[in-house]
């Protein structure tokens, strides 16, 4: 059965299974689902690799014919033979690049696909559940290190093929240099793997520190204006500049595994290539082989360093990359608070009433409704009002159209109820594309919006209008400006129910109540819940609910009708 987990042409979904797969499995899916650059690149990285390791056995035995007095015919055939092995490598090596590459190119796009279709599918959970850096980590580094993998498949089984080729060649040579080098090399590779483990854990240490620094990069920058405001700029520094420290350390803790390692891959083969050309000069000495064979035994030991050091970087590079499978694999098992009903109920048409039995809030179909709560509870009730689940305390749903909202359609829900608050950020991009998205609105409708939210003038303001491309988070714009343009994007959208957490908090008094009077106007006959102890929104209510402190009261909260 198919694991869905891994399945790149859908949405991924966690199945309960999923724990007991690990990033061996995910590596073995990726190479399972488009096996055929892989198959190419081993094809072609054996016919790159056996000429290479042919080319001394016929150059020694060129020498036999040549000391032996043979015609020069004999001689020209073995040169010709030499000149068609490096073709064929030549042109093999050429195809290698473009099929390794191209495996390369297939697990970096399905890994990121894969990636990204998973965090959209998380949505909100995604914040309280990993941290930013180890996302963008993931994305990165890990999606990197995974590529390299695949890339060195084919080199390596065409290393092996000709290690194996020239040990029976040699061994139909002189059985005991075949035997020696049938022991000696997989001595050699067996020898390096002692040194794997410390180097995944090592690895393991420092890509925990670069997700930990990547998250304190991203807070400084996104919070650089308050840090200046409250003079908090040297603090987070230091403290940025010991977390780099700790990410060198364990950056150095890893290279000096890796040295180790690669340095194995050359000592070991080369001892193995001293023994066997030293027992081939005493067979030859004795007149057991001829000089010829002990050529071609020399060219093939020597030869034998370049499959070992291949197999070495392969054990290196699938360390690695069992170390970022492995962390790609515990985001894809990270569960969206939010799932798919299994039985969805349609929403009914037109406006739509929220009843919330757990806090007393009731917003009544296409009426503007303000909620009175501490700051510190806005957040938690808007995620009760918008998202399955959203409170986690085990209370009754909240009803939209008198539906439960967790038998509703998530699509649907996603369509017809949208949040807007303090957290929402502004990507890069044109100003048009950003607030548009993709839903088809005219630029007429662009501009009642802009109007609405009262940032007409801010798009005026920048130099080519709403073509003007924005920074990464608007970090260009004031935080009155930023949050006015948000506004503007959630208006657009025109959903059935919006629901707004302190929409204009930013602003100074006039702009909020120009805001306020063309918002309750615009949304006239549309559901509106706003969260906000402002005068101002609240002389426009239609209804003004009112909650009190206790998070946990099992009665609901005091809440009062206002005239329209």
């Amino acid at each position: 059965m198919t694991n869905r987990l891994f399945d790149a042409s859908v949405a991924p979904a966690t199945l309960p299974e999923a724990d007991a797969r690990g990033p061996w499995a995910y590596l073995w899916w990726l190479a399972r689902i488009r096996p055929g650059p892989l198959l190419l690149s081993a094809v072609l990285g054996t016919l790159w690799m056996v000429p290479l390791a042919l080319v001394p056995l016929v150059i020694g035995r060129a020498i036999d014919e040549a000391g032996q007095g043979g015609d020069r015919a004999g001689l020209y055939l073995w040169a010709l033979l030499t000149l068609v092995l490096g073709i064929v490598q030549a042109l093999a090596g050429a195809g290698l690049i473009q099929a390794a590459v191209g495996a390369e190119a297939h697990a970096l796009s399905h890994t990121h696909r894969v990636l990204m279709r998973h965090v959209v599918r998380l949505g909100a959970t995604l914040r309280g559940k990993a941290r930013s850096g180890d996302v963008a980590a993931s994305a990165a580094a890990d999606v990197d290190t995974i590529g390299n993998a695949f890339e060195v498949v084919g080199r390596t089984i065409g290393a092996v093929v000709a290690a194996v080729l020239v040990a029976v060649a040699l061994t139909v040579t002189s059985p005991v240099l075949g035997l020696a080098v049938l022991i000696g090399v997989p001595a050699a590779v067996l020898g390096i793997g002692p040194l794997l483990r410390p180097l995944q854990e090592r690895d393991e240490a420092q890509r925990e520190q670069m997700g930990i620094a990547t998250s304190q990069a991203g807070d400084i920058v996104a919070g650089l204006r308050i840090l200046r405001g409250i003079g908090g700029e040297a603090g987070f520094a230091e403290r940025f500049r010991r977390t780099s420290q700790e990410v060198r350390r364990a950056g150095e803790s890893a290279g000096r595994m890796e040295a180790w390692l690669q340095a194995a891959g050359v000592f070991l083969p080369g001892l193995v290539t001293v023994g066997i050309v030293w027992f081939g000069a005493r067979l030859a000495l004795e007149g057991t082989i001829t000089v010829g064979e002990l050529v071609a035994f020399y060219g093939a030991s020597a030869f034998l360093t370049l499959p070992v050091s291949t197999a070495t970087e392969a054990a290196e590079t699938l360390s690695l990359a069992k170390v970022a499978a492995g962390r790609v694999c515990t985001l894809l098992r990270l569960v969206p608070e939010t799932t798919q009903p299994v039985q969805p109920e349609p929403l009914p048409p037109g406006p739509l009433s929220l009843a919330d039995a757990r806090t007393g809030i009731t917003a009544e179909a296409g009426r503007l409704t303000v909620v009175v709560a501490p700051a510190d509870r806005t957040g938690d009730l808007a995620d009760r009002l918008t998202r399955p689940g959203g409170s986690g305390d085990g209370a009754p749903a909240v009803l939209l159209g008198g539906i439960p909202l967790d038998r509703v359609d998530l699509a649907e829900l996603r369509s017809r109820v949208l949040r807007s608050g303090p957290a929402d950020i502004l990507f890069s991009g044109t100003v048009r594309d950003e607030l548009t998205t993709e839903s088809a609105r005219s630029p007429r409708d662009l501009e009642h919006a802009l109007f609405t939210a009262d940032a007409s003038d801010v798009v005026e303001a920048l130099p080519a209008g709403p073509d003007t491309p924005l920074d990464e988070g608007g970090r260009a714009l004031s935080g009155g400006q930023r949050q006015r343009l948000v506004l503007a994007r959630a208006l657009l959208a025109a959903p059935d129910v919006l629901v707004l957490e302190d929409p204009t908090s930013s602003v100074d008094a006039h702009t909020e109540a120009r805001v306020v009077e063309r918002v309750a106007a615009a949304r006239a006959g549309r559901t509106t819940v706003v969260f906000s102890d402002s005068p101002l929104w609240r002389g426009v209510a239609d209804r003004e609910v009112r909650l009190g402190p206790d998070p946990v009261s099992g009665s609901p909260d005091r809440s009062t009708g206002v005239p329209s």
